[in-house]
């Protein structure tokens, strides 16, 4: 079949046209600003991307730096951990041992050195005190780790507030960092490799910023090791306190004579007030300043919930006390002179705790001080730079109290007059003239001239001795010129029996200073300590024997209740007889009685002794004993400067007397050991001629120690007695 028209087309698709082709046929106008903006974003986007890389690269090295840090800490910490000891051996960390001083009764009443009274534990201690510690010191002690950020920040900002450094004053430290401090980081003391321990332990408190991240390292790893308890356990064993006091067991000792177990809230304020600045807050120091800083601590109590309102106010109206020991602080130059006398490496150097038992009597330091005290403020004009020593002794020579100058309360390591002031003695060294010539046969009745008196000494001349009032008497008794001091006749006296007599009996009674060698001898030039003369006066009334003064009576190690030293008394060898000693102390007494020293007298008990004044007054002396005691008075200036109307017969002699109503008040009275003479006085002589007085310029010759004296009528009677019956008997 065909077909009428034309070809249709065949039924395709029309091609359409790509965008290639679309633009080449119908190019369009280009839009300038979205081209601008297209650029735009390509360079927002160039740096967003360099952003992008710095913070990922940034962030890389942060973990993985973070990540090398906490690996070195975590290693270090881990270290530090494996060498950490047992707690019990880091409770006690003193360099030094202790020394303890008990009285004449077993009290304490005196410390040296670094104090540690034994361990406590913090599950055990009185909660007052841990509550009291953790207060002031870190209150999220049991919550944080070991460091708290918060508290170094804080800290941080206080110290920038106040102008100063970011680690310099508040240092934000966890108990646990204060802990670490005081283990010195584990680093123990070594004599060899440090100077001192001051520039030890100066090392140890170090705050820079590398010992703090050693310190913040070494506290992770106690709170790894240790539980919170014994981390504060180890701080309230080795936490410094003032008054060489080494932990809270042996502050709460010190300070209140109890454990650190029974404190009460107001005297735990003041022990954990002390942490801040143990010396500037020592109650020993200043009450008042550490009471001040333990009501800031009891406030600080009541406002983390420790103490209800009732409980806060009521340490705060009564605030804390020290104990009687520790507030009299008595002993301190008696203290300081045992320590002295005992070997250095039982004493200042030990490494042990040690107890020392003494002869001290606190009632009779306390006495001895009032009436010095007592003196100074109603007799002496105020503002006097005038010093003054105190000591008082039994005839053993066991000191019982010692004051070494006006200042009662001092600290430790004060000059003591009492044993460190050599000064002239004067006339107080005449007792030893006249024991010299009592022991050569001399009685107190005998006569001595009084008259002018010129000696020529080799190499200075003639030398003329005068008395006091420029009088001249003519023949005195030697009792009488004992008891009015008389210069002149002492003079002749240690002439007549030699002055190397009188040298010895001085030295054997204790006086080893250097003796003058001229005539000057009898009439006190040579020098001497207060303790010396008081322990020479001791030999007098014990009958004749030389004492050696002693404040120590017992050394023993704390753990051992065996003695290493060991003293029963002073007494030595017998210096003249009894009888001679006896006929002295009567010749003393008269002093007392009705010579030079009558300041001195006692209204209801015997009393002798002897004044003393040197060269222009510049030292003024008082000796003298009762039945019970021996006590010295010295007065004068440290630099030499003579007083202004002192005499020994003065205020020295009123000082003993005070010393000495407190002393033997409420006491017996016993007699005196002594003897009035047997036979009455001669009958004055007629005075001495001219040729006399130039005999008696040239010495008689020196009677020697050994050679026989003259027997009284009472030893001949003796003699005979004894002669009869060891016939009798067969004796020899």
């Amino acid at each position: 079949m065909t077909g009428t028209g034309r070809k249709k087309p065949p039924l395709v698709a029309e091609r359409r046209r790509g965008t290639a082709e679309k633009k080449t046929a119908a190019p369009r106008k280009r839009r300038k600003p979205a081209a601008r903006k297209a650029r735009r974003r390509g360079l927002i986007g160039w740096i967003t991307g360099l952003v992008r890389w710095i913070v990922r690269l940034g962030w890389g090295l942060a973990w993985r730096g973070t990540a090398i840090i906490a690996l070195l800490l975590a290693l270090g910490t881990y270290y530090i951990y494996t060498t950490l000891p047992p707690v019990t051996e880091l409770l006690d960390g003193r360099a030094r041992g202790s020394v303890t001083m008990l009285d004449r009764h077993g009290e304490v009443f005196a410390w040296r050195g670094e104090q540690f009274g034994g361990q406590i534990d913090a599950r055990q201690v009185s909660v007052h005190l841990r509550n009291a510690v953790i207060a002031t010191e870190d209150r999220r002690f049991y919550e944080h780790f070991g460091i708290s950020p918060r508290g170094v920040a804080g800290a941080v900002r206080i110290n920038l507030s106040e102008g100063r450094g970011p680690l310099s004053g508040h240092g934000g430290s966890t108990i646990t960092q204060q802990t670490a401090k005081l283990l010195c980081l584990g680093e123990p003391y070594d004599p060899d490799t440090w100077e001192s321990e001051r520039a030890y332990e100066d090392d140890c408190r170090q705050g820079s910023l590398w010992r703090k991240l050693k310190e913040a390292v070494f506290a992770l790893a106690m709170e790894a090791k240790y539980s919170k308890d014994e981390i504060l356990t180890i701080y309230l064993n080795r936490a410094y306190l003032g008054a060489g006091t080494r932990g809270f067991e042996a502050a709460a000792q010190r300070y209140f004579g109890k454990s650190a177990n029974e404190v009460q809230p107001a005297e735990a304020a003041m022990l954990a007030g002390l942490l801040v600045a143990p010396t500037r807050y020592a109650p020993t120091s200043n009450i008042e300043r550490s009471r001040d800083r333990a009501a800031t601590v009891i406030r600080l109590m009541e406002e983390q919930d420790y103490l209800t309102a009732q409980q806060a106010n009521a340490a705060l109206e009564q605030p804390a006390t020290l104990s009687e020991a520790a507030e009299a602080r008595a002993g301190g130059y008696f203290a300081d002179w045992v320590m002295e006398t005992v070997p250095d490496f039982l004493a200042g150097k030990t490494t042990e705790d040690v107890i020392l038992s003494t002869t001290f009597d606190p009632e009779i330091q306390r006495a001895a001080e009032g009436g010095l005290r007592e003196t100074f403020e109603t007799k002496v004009r105020e503002g006097s730079k005038a010093q003054a020593a105190l000591v008082v002794m039994s005839s053993d020579g066991a000191v019982r109290a010692m004051v070494g100058g006006r200042k009662f309360k001092g600290v430790a390591g004060q000059f003591n007059r009492a044993i460190m002031a050599k000064r002239q003695t004067g006339s107080a060294f005449k007792p030893f003239v006249y024991a010299a010539a009592l022991e050569l046969g001399f009685e107190p009745y005998d006569l001595i001239s009084d008259d002018p008196l010129t000696l020529n000494i080799p190499g200075s001349g003639a030398w003329s001795p005068n008395n006091y009032d420029n009088r001249f008497r003519g023949d005195v008794t030697l009792a009488e010129a004992l008891r009015d001091s008389l210069n002149i006749p002492a003079v002749r006296l240690s002439e007549r029996i030699g002055r190397e007599n009188v040298r010895k009996v001085a030295e054997d009674f204790g006086i080893v200073s250097d003796l003058a060698s001229g005539p000057a001898l009898a009439l006190g030039a040579s020098e001497s300590t207060l303790l010396e003369m008081t322990g020479a006066y001791a030999g007098i009334l014990n009958g004749g024997s030389s004492v050696t003064p002693y404040g120590l009576s017992e050394l023993r190690l704390q753990a051992n209740s065996t003695p290493l030293i060991g003293q029963a008394g002073g007494l030595g060898e017998r210096v003249i007889s009894q009888e001679a000693a006896r006929k002295l102390v009567w010749m003393m007494s008269r002093v007392v009685e009705e010579g030079t020293g009558t300041r001195a007298r006692l209204p209801d008990r015997e009393a002798a002794g002897k004044t003393g004044t040197t060269q222009a007054a510049r030292d003024a002396w008082f000796l003298g004993f009762t039945a019970d005691y021996v006590a010295g008075v010295w007065m004068g200036y440290d630099d030499n400067t003579p007083l202004t109307g002192v005499t020994g017969g003065g205020l020295p002699a009123e000082i003993w007397k005070e010393a000495m109503l407190r002393i033997e008040g409420g006491q017996p009275a016993r007699p005196l050991p002594m003897d009035l003479p047997a036979y009455a006085p001669p009958p004055p002589a007629a005075p001495p001629p001219a040729e006399t007085i130039a005999r008696d310029q040239a010495p008689a010759p020196e009677p020697q120690a050994g050679q026989p004296r003259r027997e009284s009528p009472a030893e001949m009677a003796e003699r005979v007695l004894l002669e009869v019956l060891g016939g009798l008997l067969g004796g020899n």
